[in-house]
């Protein structure tokens, strides 16, 4: 038994050696591609003042159709359309018909129990608006299903399988059209 336990001892000391050495020799290449390339650095607001909260809504509407989530993927670039002049103190923040490019920052699918989809559009670009100034996230959320599906699954759970089945039924795809209007609020006085 004694000389059962110091060969187990061994081939377990010497099995952790070779991991311990075989790690080392695992480089990161995410790291070191970054170590080459040019990394812009995030636009930090250290002057501010939030309490003044005084906005004013810029409408926009996209220029072509989005059918659903699927169509997008992150960091992609949508283009907006103002749809009003927007002023304030005499100065045009935004005109009728400029363009507004934002960026598709997170794109969740349908789920099931009738869980919708969803997608979160950020960074947008005004020409003559500091981006500080901009509560710039809209989030398109499509048909919400689950407001009926979880009660009808309770109300099914008296008849064994048929409550599992609703959990087959998706939520509403997240789809943007032209004639659909969006708010972003600009805070002038930040």
């Amino acid at each position: 038994m004694n000389k059962f336990i110091k060969t187990f001892l061994a081939i377990l000391i010497s099995g952790l050696y070779t991991m311990c050495s075989a790690a080392e020799l695992v480089k990161d290449e995410l790291a070191e591609s970054l170590k080459t390339r040019h990394l812009e650095k995030p636009q930090v607001n250290t002057k501010y003042n939030y309490n003044d909260t005084k906005r004013i809504a810029i409408q926009l509407s996209v220029i072509a159709d989005i059918e659903s989530e699927k169509d997008l993927k992150e960091g992609q670039t949508i283009v907006f359309r103002v749809l009003n002049d927007v002023w304030h103190k005499g100065k045009c923040l935004a005109k009728k018909g400029e363009l507004v490019y934002a960026t598709v920052e997170t794109v969740i699918t349908s789920g099931m129990n009738g869980i919708p989809a969803s997608i979160i559009f950020g960074d947008f670009r005004f020409d003559n608006i500091n981006s500080n100034q901009l509560i710039d996230t809209y989030e398109k959320i499509g048909q919400d299903r689950s407001l009926w599906v979880y009660p009808l699954k309770w109300a099914l759970t008296i008849l064994p399988p048929s409550g599992s089945l609703t959990n087959f039924i998706k939520g509403g795809h997240a789809k943007l059209k032209t004639k659909e209007v969006i708010e972003i609020y600009v805070y002038p006085n930040w």
